[in-house]
């Protein structure tokens, strides 16, 4: 399902413990947003978390902690609790 895209040319957070995996630089937020999500929403700080809500729309962010395989199993629930308020 196509999501709306919001991130307006914000830059993406390059912290290198965030991404150790790769080259923050290589990231494209549209087509890397499933990834950096799961990223922020697993290890983000306070500022990444903000980036998050302001790039992405929530109905992305929802599904990805509905969907993703790769959170860790204390990320989920906090985030459901999370975004349920909203």
């Amino acid at each position: 399902m196509p999501y709306p895209w919001y991130n307006n040319g914000m830059a993406i957070p390059s912290r290198r413990s965030l991404f150790w995996d790769v080259d923050p630089a290589t990231l494209d937020a549209e087509g890397h947003g499933r990834y950096i999500i799961e990223r922020i929403l697993d290890y983000g700080t306070d500022e990444e978390v903000r980036w998050m809500y302001n790039a992405y729309p929530r109905e992305l962010i929802l599904d990805v902690v509905e969907h993703s395989r790769v959170l860790r199993p204390e990320t989920r629930p906090l985030w459901r609790q999370l975004l349920a308020t909203v």
